[in-house]
């Protein structure tokens, strides 16, 4: 933890929420959507991943280049710290890793805006705007314009296509019992962040976490194999894993002493700064979760809504802890040891 930093506008009090703890509940959301992933006939670009399984980005093969597919998404929130070129490269980093998350390269962006501009200066947007060029340009990703909106509430992020090979996709319904799970960043900056709103304290660790990119853990999850994966970001590790077992029609086994966490996140919670969407995340996963003797703050850190999270691979990545394992389906879809 270090000494307060004050911005000269706070921006986080701009919004109701922050970062991807402002993401509409995933249960409603899935209700929301529900039948709505009609597929058009597919000629030469097939949609080899769409809505049904709830992955992080779609893929639509491309065969008449050579059998590339294209790997798109779209990110954007409202404000998860004060700092306006920090804000800008933690969205960017965010929506990038959707890419990472399937075995992609980003290859083109586009910015997403939402600006106050009769409440926040022009120049604020302009250091959002800068922060997420910085981490594109660190992805070799061109960022090609974009779009914007006159908002009462400041948002931003990215829509990004990739391209992948669509023989080596990470995806989320390709897990396997006797795969190891594995995490590449700690947990615990949805909580951090709660604070950071809240009191102005400023976290080292936790932006260096949502600002680093998931490229290097992508491309080391691919070289070991993995054929399985999702990053952790609004939902948190449980709803995360949640999906991914379910579209696997397997059991995730999660030893919770082997999750890593960021320093200052366990006090966030015994101190009360634990978002609305950690919250509505833990209260979707508990009917498909057995909890065992699992204490209250260890859930609410399980479930903790990350922005710009790691990734989870189904397989071992060289340098991140193993936190569990894949087995054949039981009676949940989580199980907590």
């Amino acid at each position: 933890m270090t000494p307060t930093r004050q911005a000269a506008v706070r921006l986080t009090q701009f919004a109701r929420g922050g970062g991807c703890a402002c993401k509409i509940p995933p249960g409603e959301l899935e209700e929301m959507v529900g039948g709505l992933g009609a597929v058009l006939p597919g000629g030469d670009t097939p949609l080899l991943i769409g809505p049904d399984t709830g992955d992080d980005a779609a893929v639509v093969g491309l065969a008449s280049h050579g059998g590339t597919a294209m790997v798109c998404t779209a990110d954007f929130f409202t404000p998860v710290v004060d700092d306006p070129y920090d804000w800008g490269r933690i969205a960017a980093a965010n929506a990038l890793s959707d890419v990472y998350a399937m075995g992609g390269r980003p290859v083109l962006a586009v910015n997403l805006l939402a600006w106050p501009r009769d409440l926040l200066p022009l120049e604020l947007a302009r250091e959002v705007l800068r922060g997420g060029l910085d981490v594109a340009t660190e992805a070799g990703c061109h960022v090609g314009g974009g779009h914007s909106v006159d908002d009462p509430e400041p948002k931003y992020g990215m829509a990004v296509t990739g391209l992948a090979d669509p023989a080596r996709l990470l995806r989320n319904d390709a897990g396997r019992p006797g795969m190891p799970l594995s995490l590449t960043k700690p947990l615990g900056l949805g909580v951090l962040n709660n604070r950071h709103k809240a009191t102005g304290e400023r976290f080292e660790q936790a932006v260096a976490t949502m600002t680093a990119l998931n490229r290097d853990a992508s491309a080391a999850a691919m070289a070991a194999g993995a054929t399985c994966a999702t990053d952790v970001t609004g939902f948190g590790l449980l709803g995360h894993l949640h999906k991914l077992a379910r579209a696997s029609d397997v059991t995730a086994v999660i030893d919770t002493a082997a999750v890593p966490y960021l320093d200052g996140a366990r006090e966030a919670v015994r101190d009360g700064y634990v978002s609305g969407g950690t919250r509505r995340n833990l209260e979707w996963v508990t009917p498909f979760t057995d909890f065992r003797d699992t204490d209250a703050d260890t859930r609410l850190l399980l479930a903790d809504a990350q922005t710009s999270g790691g990734l989870l691979v189904a397989g071992e990545v060289p340098g991140a802890p193993v936190v569990g394992e894949l087995v054949a389906r039981g009676a949940h879809s989580i199980v907590l040891e």
